[in-house]
């Protein structure tokens, strides 16, 4: 195996809760599920910074490739935790498909600080 694929994580998984008001919240704490993830590339992918109400916003873009043959199951709601760093997901994660099926999955994360 290429050494592209040697980093781990962690899946976080949200809890899901009502308020008072019966709207639904994600729980990212204590209540989420945690899931390991192995054989997995997060790279840089760009970012952006701008200036909001004289705060300054910092997002950077990253990128999860599974290693080829894997699947982990990455949902738009997760946050995986790599290398001490919290990313979130951004849309769905995306199957890379090849003619004899589908080789590996993709999908965009963001952190913003």
């Amino acid at each position: 195996m290429s050494v592209l694929y040697e980093q781990s994580g962690v899946i976080i998984r949200p809890a899901v809760s009502e308020d008072r008001y019966g709207n639904k919240q994600k729980d990212y704490g204590d209540a989420a599920e945690r899931i390991p993830v192995d054989q997995i590339n997060v790279q840089p992918s760009g970012g952006s910074s701008e200036d909001t109400n004289d705060k300054q916003l910092t997002v950077t873009g990253w990128l999860l490739i599974s290693a080829p043959g894997t699947m982990p199951d990455v949902r738009e709601t997760d946050r995986i935790e790599v290398d001490g760093l919290v990313l979130e997901v951004t849309g769905k994660a995306g199957p890379w498909p090849v003619p004899h099926g589908i080789r590996h999955i993709e999908a965009q994360l963001k952190e913003v600080t």
